[in-house]
């Protein structure tokens, strides 16, 4: 088959899935051309894809068998220096790089082993027509920050043994990712940054006791501004230092593999921050080096820097970034950050994205599409067990399909209406009108030939500015009435919505399910990093375990219902059954039921009216009540009695011919496994 004829195929494939792309087949065509033609660009035909996205281990400092080399892209240079402590931060010819006459702009320098060592801070002193200025180099594996001065600078590392692998052949387990959204410099309670080392000693055994699979590291890439949260990088190829040296980062991953857990990061490639010393903006005295030139490289809503993915060089760049992380510290897959910003030049700003036309039009960058899908074919090839996550708002088509199916090659996309949903409900609609047909709309609205991700908040849910789900439910009540014996009306409708609401979201999830710290447990309060209106305090950028860990708490049943929700799940293996459908909507009633894998799920959403003997259509075999968000070991009024079994009775009157007839308390969810499954272990921990 030749080149045309495979693409029509692909295109073909694409259409047959979602009938509504038919009317867009030519712009189809010519994204997959795309894609093609620049993975021919890149590699000029003869390099495999592969070997170009080794980069980092041509460009940036290496110690090799006679010394150092160090390469660096520089197009516009005239002139560059290695400047450090090495040369008293002076210009020293014994320090100059050569421009390589071919390389199209590469300049290197090779030192002798005495030269430069280990800790030594230096910087590029680069010269181009007109000016001149200091630069941390583009490939820096490790930059720092003086305490005092606060100026960054990148750092000669090579210690004298490298990190030994304790589990260097881990591979991520073939299931669905429960994923524990971290930030590790945050994770701790103290009122100050957490470290890589506190963060594996203190929080992943709570990661390990509470079920969760997968661990998403926030802020990994190295940021010159800790209350961005990790997304203005800075430097692409260093671990951030704020939290410790990369054999702690090594070491986190190391111990988390040894647990059974993978280890993804999240991957900035959606921009860069504007800064030029530390970043790189104008690193060789142009703003179009790695950037769009003129608006279109300026985010003005980010106040960042937009890559030019239609530049080999720039491609090269990130797609050597991907292996690099892969290479050097074994992480499983990657969350790619800000999709959306990075497939429209409109970067999806104050856009609905109410239909297909929305997908296919001049404003798509099909060279950043094209970038996503070369990065997940390196991504793929080099590590078949590691996963892709897309953070994409906008719901373009094809993003989480294999490439060779036409797609852009992303495993999972993150179903990121449900969190604006939940958010609408619990803010605007009085409880007593939350629509059950809508909810379930919204909760299995997906592409059903893409994996999706849900989950009920993120970290961006529990920004300052914004509030988690239990602070917008108990608000101010959350401060003085979380005794286990202090009731109040307001935290009870807050836990008993907070245990559902987790419940319903997981059980009907398309194929992964995400949590971020310490809002299993109802954490209070928002995230507030150190920044000049708040004095530069840390104290709303921690997490507090010991609100957790009081058993006098009821933070501490929050968890506890979370870790029993979550070990139902993977004894079901719940994510992998497909068949989720729905058995029973009534709006009036605030009742939803539904099936999945053999397994019933009923919620009775209603804030007062309990039910007694409520008919749902079931198959017709004996279930056992397995949780019961009710519970009192969970928090509830302990309204149902444990472990109970339910028998069918004949109904013609629905397609089963039979039903379940149950006691539905209010605002209560309850999961019932086939008998055989139960194991008589509802509600227990």
């Amino acid at each position: 088959m030749n080149q045309k004829n495979d693409i029509s195929a692909l295109v073909d494939c694409l259409i047959a899935a979602d009938s509504y792309l038919g009317d867009h087949r030519d712009a189809l065509t010519r994204r997959i051309a795309h894609i093609q033609a620049m993975r021919k660009r890149i590699t000029e035909g003869r390099v495999d894809l592969l070997d170009l996205a080794s980069g980092h281990e041509h460009f940036g400092l290496h110690r090799t068998a006679n010394g150092w080399s160090f390469r660096e892209w520089a197009p516009h240079a005239t002139a560059v220096y290695l400047v450090g402590d090495f040369s008293e931060w002076r210009e020293d010819p014994a320090y100059a790089l050569t421009r390589l006459e071919t390389g199209g702009g590469q300049w290197e320098i090779r030192l002798p082993p005495e030269r430069l060592h280990h800790g030594d801070l230096f910087r590029l002193r680069i010269h181009w027509p007109g000016g001149v200025g200091d630069r941390i180099p583009a490939y820096a594996r490790r930059v720092v920050q003086d305490p005092q001065t606060l100026i960054f600078n990148a750092q000669v590392w090579a210690p004298s043994s490298p990190y030994r692998w304790r589990h260097a052949e881990f591979t991520r387990p073939d299931r669905p990712p429960l994923i524990y959204e971290v930030h590790v410099g945050m994770a701790q309670e103290a009122e100050t940054i957490g470290t890589w080392g506190e963060f594996t000693e203190r929080v992943l055994p709570r990661i390990v006791l509470a079920g969760y699979t997968t661990i998403q590291l926030m802020a990994v890439q190295e940021h010159p501004y800790y209350g961005s949260f990790g997304y203005h990088v800075s430097s692409f190829f260093a671990a951030s230092s704020r939290f410790g040296t990369p054999e702690d980062l090594m070491a986190l991953i190391d111990v988390a593999h040894g647990q059974g857990i993978a280890v993804i990061m999240d991957l900035v490639h959606s921009h860069s921050v504007s800064n030029t010393v530390e970043g790189l903006g104008q690193f060789d005295g142009t703003e179009y080096q790695y950037f769009h030139e003129g608006s279109r490289g300026h985010h003005h809503a980010w106040d960042s820097r937009c890559f030019d993915y239609g530049k080999p060089e720039v491609v090269h760049f990130l797609l050597s970034n991907c292996r690099y992380w892969l290479d050097a510290f074994h992480v499983d897959g990657f969350r790619f950050d800000g999709i959306t910003s990075m497939l429209y030049t409109h970067h999806g700003l104050e856009r609905a994205f109410t239909g297909y036309g929305d997908y296919f039009n001049d404003a798509v960058d099909e060279d950043a599409l094209a970038y996503l899908a070369l990065a997940n074919e390196v991504i793929h090839r080099l590590r078949p067990d590691a996963i892709t996550v897309a953070e994409d708002i906008s719901g373009m088509p094809g993003l989480a399909l294999p490439v060779a199916a036409g797609g852009v090659g992303f495993d999972y996309r993150f179903a990121m209406g449900v969190p604006d949903y939940w958010i609408r409900l619990t803010k605007d609609i009085p409880d007593e009108h939350w629509p059950m047909g809508h909810l379930w709309h919204e909760l299995t609205n997906r592409r059903q030939e893409e994996k999706t991700i849900s989950y009920t908040e993120s970290h961006d849910q529990a920004l300052v500015g914004d509030k988690t789900l239990i602070f917008r439910m108990a608000d101010a009540a959350l401060y003085g009435h979380m005794s286990r014996d202090d009731p109040d009306l307001g935290v009870d409708r807050a836990m008993a919505l907070h245990k559902m609401i987790r419940l319903i979201t997981l059980a009907t999830a398309g194929n992964g399910y995400l949590n971020f710290m310490g809002n299993e447990f109802g954490h209070p309060e928002w995230i507030d990093f150190p920044r000049e209106g708040n004095q530069w305090s840390c104290r709303y950028a921690r997490r507090q375990w010991s609100l957790v860990d009081d058993p006098g708490l009821k933070y501490h049943l929050l968890a506890r219902f979370d870790q029993r929700m979550i070990a139902l799940c993977r004894q079901a293996d719940l994510l992998s059954a497909p068949d989720l459908s729905l058995l029973w909507d009534h709006d009036g009633d605030k009742v939803l039921a539904f099936l999945r894998g053999g397994w019933i799920f009923v919620f009775n959403f209603h804030p007062q009216h309990s039910f007694t003997d409520y008919g749902i259509p079931a198959p017709d075999i004996a279930y056992r009540m397995v949780l019961d968000t009710d519970a009192r070991p969970f928090g509830g009024h302990g309204r149902l009695a444990p472990d109970q079994v339910h028998h069918t009775l004949p109904d013609p009157s629905n397609p089963w011919g039979t039903r379940l007839s149950l006691y539905l308390p209010s605002r209560t969810g309850i999961v019932l496994a086939p008998r055989a499954c139960g194991q008589g272990q509802g509600n227990r921990i």
